[in-house]
């Protein structure tokens, strides 16, 4: 496996149509927003669902969505005990945190906290990628409909009577999601080049094998990755100047697609950016 080199500051444009990007189960499973009416996908739903691009990819994943479970564990617990390796070092932080990173590749890119009840280890590793919360360029307008449910759950005698609820959808608006990979942080968990290289196809194809009822295929649209390697292990610039080269305005009071939007990629010297098609 090669070393992790050098600094990469990653942004990646969503296009959103007829669909709940993110439901937030506080409100009802409304489309996450902040306070000012910008829409909003969390980190952690981010990083789900790049976990999930990577088990497709047939990479070892630690933190499994119960439906994707492909190791019979029920339980994060269940799954650090089945490491042999990690049971050896129980009393050596250090080497129970690097058989996780070897052998869980999402361990040593985001990091986990490995404390469960039965062991008598508590270990933390940070990991080397960090991706933020998405927000809408622009303030995004939720559609809201009743449904019903009109048919039985149960055997009986006579239906039941309907049992209503609600849906909701964002009908257009364009997401950013902004990231970086630490190179400091990557040497300590393990992470490589090459692992990098399957975080982008992951970012790439992040809505493959995603749909659902909330977000039916084709409503979660990948449109751009730009991808920028730094000249030096440390980056030449800080991620939150990097990530100000990107500037998107709205062609029209009200766009609908993507095209509607104008993207100007501003450059910063010795900084090379890779531009990718999503898929």
């Amino acid at each position: 496996m090669s070393e992790f080199t050098n600094k990469i500051d990653f942004e990646v444009l969503v296009m959103v149509k007829n669909a709940n990007p993110n439901g937030d189960p506080l409100n009802g499973n409304r489309p996450r927003e902040t306070y000012d009416g910008f829409g909003e996908i969390s980190d952690v739903c981010i990083k789900r669902k790049l976990r999930n691009r990577l088990q497709d990819m047939g990479e070892r994943i630690f933190v499994q969505s119960d439906e994707r479970s492909d190791d019979g564990c029920k339980s994060l617990a269940d799954r650090a005990k089945s490491n042999a390796d990690m049971q050896k070092a129980l009393k050596d932080k250090e080497a129970y945190a690097k058989a996780a990173c070897e052998t869980w590749i999402d361990v040593r890119s985001f990091g986990q906290v490995f404390a469960f009840k039965d062991d008598s280890v508590s270990v933390g590793v940070r990991g080397p990628v960090s991706v933020h919360s998405a927000f809408s360029v622009l303030p995004v307008a939720i559609d809201s409909m009743q449904i019903t449910k009109s048919v039985n759950s149960e055997t009986k005698d006579k239906k039941s009577s309907d049992t209503m609820g609600m849906k909701h959808k964002i009908y257009s608006a364009l997401y950013v999601i902004k990231g970086s990979i630490n190179h400091q942080l990557a040497q300590k968990t393990g992470f490589s080049d090459d692992d990098a290289e399957k975080i982008k196809e992951a970012l790439r194809t992040l809505f493959v094998n995603d749909s659902s009822s909330a977000r039916p295929d084709g409503s979660m649209e990948v449109c751009k990755v730009y991808w920028w390697k730094h000249n030096c292990p440390m980056g030449q610039y800080s991620s939150a100047k990097v990530h100000k080269l990107v500037k998107i305005k709205a062609k029209t009071e009200d766009p609908k697609e993507f095209e509607d939007y104008e993207i100007e990629i501003a450059s910063l010297p010795d900084l090379a950016l890779e531009e990718i098609e999503g898929i």
